[in-house]
């Protein structure tokens, strides 16, 4: 997906993929699924799609949702947040080394 937001682009093409999280599986409304990229300008981003009943649902009609898809641009301070939610410990290390303890 590409999505141009504040004069900047965010590609999951050409960003370099961190890591991802998914929830149920795409036929349940619930479903979703998220992945955290960086960008050569080492800004981050999350790539999100779901069903109608998750957060990425897009209104279609009065009182009806589909499934949507959707990129937030995120500081390095909010990626390891979700990073240390969604991914494993060693992913977490790969791209973000080691926290202090």
């Amino acid at each position: 997906m590409k999505k141009i937001i504040n004069g900047k682009m965010y590609d999951t093409e050409t960003a370099a993929f961190v890591g991802s999280d998914e929830y149920s599986n795409p036929r349940d409304f619930h479903y979703c699924y998220e992945a955290l990229y960086r960008k050569k300008s080492g800004e981050y981003f999350i790539y999100g799609e779901g069903g109608p009943l998750s957060k990425y649902r897009k209104s279609i009609d009065n009182h009806a949702w589909s499934g949507g898809e959707s990129i937030i641009p995120m500081d390095i301070d909010l990626a390891r947040e979700w990073a240390e939610e969604h991914l494993a410990a060693d992913d977490y290390l790969d791209e973000f080394g080691e926290p202090e303890e």
